[in-house]
Parts: C-alpha cells; sequence; structure tokens
C-alpha cells in the first residue's frame, strides 16, 4: 500500500491540530509517550515532529510534508513546498505576531533606540536577517524558554510569539515593534510533490483541512417562508453564494437554506422570523469545501 509520510507539529500546535484533522475526517490516536500516533486512514504515516525542525526531516526525505508555523519555517532556512496555508493556532483561528517588547518603564521607544542593546528570543535567525535589513547592530541571544521575563533583567527586550498581547502586558511589557505574522503552513518536499500520486493525496488533505477551517466559525439556516415574502428574506441573508430555495407541495410556501457567519445567526433570526420565516433551524458544518 502506498503510504504518505506527514509529520504533526509536536508541542503547543500539536492539541489543536489534531483536532483540526478529526473535524477533517481524520482520527489520529497518540500513544504514551510515543512520537508515531496511529490514524484511520491507512494511507497516511504519521510521526510527531517539533515545528522548529518539521522543515529539516521534510527537506531530509524522513516525512514528505508536515505541518508548522511559517515563523519556524522562515528560521530554518530551507526551501519546501507550500501547499496552502491553514490560519489556526495554539489557542484561536487567529495569526500569531511576533513582536519586540521592553518593560514598561524602557526608554526604548522605536526600533533605532535597539542599537547596541541586547535582545533575547528563540527565533534568533528571523530576528537577525530583520536587524540587517533595517540596518540595526543589536546584540540576539539565543532564549531558551521564559522569554518573557528576561525582558529588563537579561535583555533589554525580547522578540517574541503573542495572540492577542496580553500575556506580555501581564508581564509589564509593551510592544514597539510586529516583525512578523505567523500562520500555520502545510508544506511538503519538493521531490514528494513531484509524485502524483503523493501530490494528489496532499491537495486532497489540504481541501479537506482547509474546509474544516472555514466551517468551525459558520452555521447552516433552514426555513420555510410565504412566496410572498421572499425577496424580503433574501435581502437579510449574507449568503456565501446564493440561498438554496426549494418548492413545498404548497406552492404559497417556498423552502431557503443558507451557509452564515455563526456569530451573525443570533441576531438574524429573530429578524427572519419578524420577516415571516418560521421553522427555522440552526446546524453546526463539518466542512464547507468552496
Amino acid at each position: 500500500m502506498k503510504k504518505l509520510k506527514i509529520g504533526i507539529p509536536k508541542g503547543s500546535l500539536e492539541e489543536s491540530t489534531i483536532t483540526l484533522f478529526k473535524s477533517a475526517g481524520f482520527e489520529i490516536l497518540r500513544h504514551s509517550r510515543s512520537y508515531k500516533p496511529t490514524c484511520d486512514d491507512e494511507e497516511l504515516d504519521v510521526l510527531l515532529i517539533r515545528p522548529q525542525e518539521m522543515a529539516k526531516y521534510i527537506v531530509d526525505g524522513i516525512v514528505d510534508c508536515g505541518l508548522a508555523g511559517y515563523d519556524w519555517i522562515l528560521e530554518s532556512g530551507l526551501k519546501v513546498k507550500e501547499i496552502c496555508e491553514l490560519c489556526y493556532s495554539k489557542s484561536s483561528f487567529q495569526p500569531a505576531r511576533w513582536v519586540i517588547a521592553v518593560p514598561m518603564n524602557s526608554p526604548i521607544r522605536k526600533l533605532s533606540d535597539l542599537k547596541g542593546k541586547r535582545i533575547a528570543t528563540e527565533l534568533v535567525n528571523v530576528l537577525k536577517r530583520y536587524l540587517k535589513k533595517n540596518k540595526i547592530n543589536a546584540e540576539v541571544d539565543f532564549s531558551w524558554g521564559a522569554t518573557e521575563t528576561k525582558a529588563g533583567t537579561l535583555a533589554d527586550a525580547i522578540f517574541e510569539l503573542t495572540e492577542t498581547g496580553e500575556s506580555l502586558k501581564r508581564n509589564g511589557l509593551r510592544i514597539i515593534d510586529e516583525v512578523l505574522v505567523s500562520t500555520t503552513r502545510f508544506v511538503a518536499s519538493y521531490k514528494a510533490y513531484k509524485d502524483r500520486w503523493k501530490r494528489e493525496k496532499m491537495e486532497n488533505l489540504a481541501l479537506l483541512l482547509k474546509a474544516a477551517l472555514r466551517a468551525k466559525d459558520m452555521v447552516g439556516l433552514k426555513m420555510n417562508a410565504p412566496r410572498k415574502n421572499l425577496l424580503r428574506i433574501l435581502n437579510l441573508l449574507p449568503a456565501l453564494k446564493k440561498p438554496t430555495i426549494s418548492h413545498l407541495a404548497d406552492e404559497n410556501w417556498i423552502a431557503l437554506e443558507v451557509i452564515i457567519p455563526e456569530k451573525k445567526a443570533r441576531d438574524l433570526i429573530p429578524v427572519l422570523r419578524k420577516a415571516g420565516a418560521c421553522g427555522i433551524i440552526e446546524y453546526p458544518l463539518n466542512k464547507v469545501v468552496e
């Protein structure tokens, strides 16, 4: 049987990635202290790999493809083929940002103030390239963790990943510059991508993963309505394309079905009811394929 070797990010992205795969229709089961989970798709051979090392193992042919943050792909400096972008992170479906931050009482206000200063970060190569591009001569130290605690003590500034900025504020830090917006990427080796079967398998997987992500904030609505109220109801519906309209046994009534953002449903349903819609059903979605 043909196999596609795929790397799943070990660590902060692990749980959200496995949840996404489940939504896409792939059950990945982890085993205690094992880096080799099982998958209910026998054509997938899954390995747990640190995102910092994902590009290296892809380029070396250990796995054909994998998911990792764009930040760590850039940090590696290795060339991989991007299959698709997947906008999710460890706790949300928003991009993560790499920012330079300093203590609230620091005299450092802008990027140029970092000249001659010390910056702690895990993403050393990306920061060095950014500083060089902006002609800033500063010392960059690799941080083994707990980076936020080093600002103002072991370093003048830090270069750190944040989703909302709340953790930085809680640690008494303020952002002076945003360097990189990072999302999860599904990437492959160029060698694997040239293989017709592997390429099709990866592209099908990408289609399902993107469809599962797209469905996260969407719901379906079904309803019946008097035909005479159709135009009024259509003007209320923010459909992806056009709502599906079906004829009922009573020619004076129609059925409508539409996909909308979940947050809009709570405000829209009462308005639809007032416009004459009835039998309104809201239901969750697993995948939305465009």
